[in-house]
């Protein structure tokens, strides 16, 4: 998944969303019918708008099957009897990966310069 841009948009399509984890928009309405945490405003032509929060439940939800593998049922349970402790969770693996991702780069640029 790419890094995210800071946007002061509320709303989200389902296409920037499906750009955002690069999967297809398919994908996303499934999980949007599978979740019940994924609840989209509809418009007047009946698209769907998706929040901040949906977006940060999508991270979830994306980290839990596609990063650790885990079936949609054992999602769905990870996510009903744990929110809390999964967010957290995944708060401190994106902070370490941030942290991972800047040693990187110093370590490339001490050894660019030899």
């Amino acid at each position: 998944m790419k890094p995210e841009k800071q946007s002061l948009k509320i709303y989200y399509s389902i296409g920037e969303v499906a750009d955002m984890f690069h999967v297809n928009a398919s994908l996303i309405r499934f999980w949007e019918k599978e979740f019940d945490i994924i609840k989209p405003h509809k418009n007047k032509k009946g698209n769907r708008q998706f929040t901040k929060a949906d977006i940060d439940n999508f991270h979830l939800i994306y980290h839990l099957v596609k990063e650790k593998g885990m079936t949609l049922k054992g999602a769905q349970l990870k996510l009903t009897e744990q929110k809390s402790e999964t967010e957290a969770n995944f708060e401190i693996i994106k902070r370490l990966q941030a942290v991972k991702n800047g040693l990187l780069q110093i370590k490339a640029e001490l050894t660019g310069g030899e």
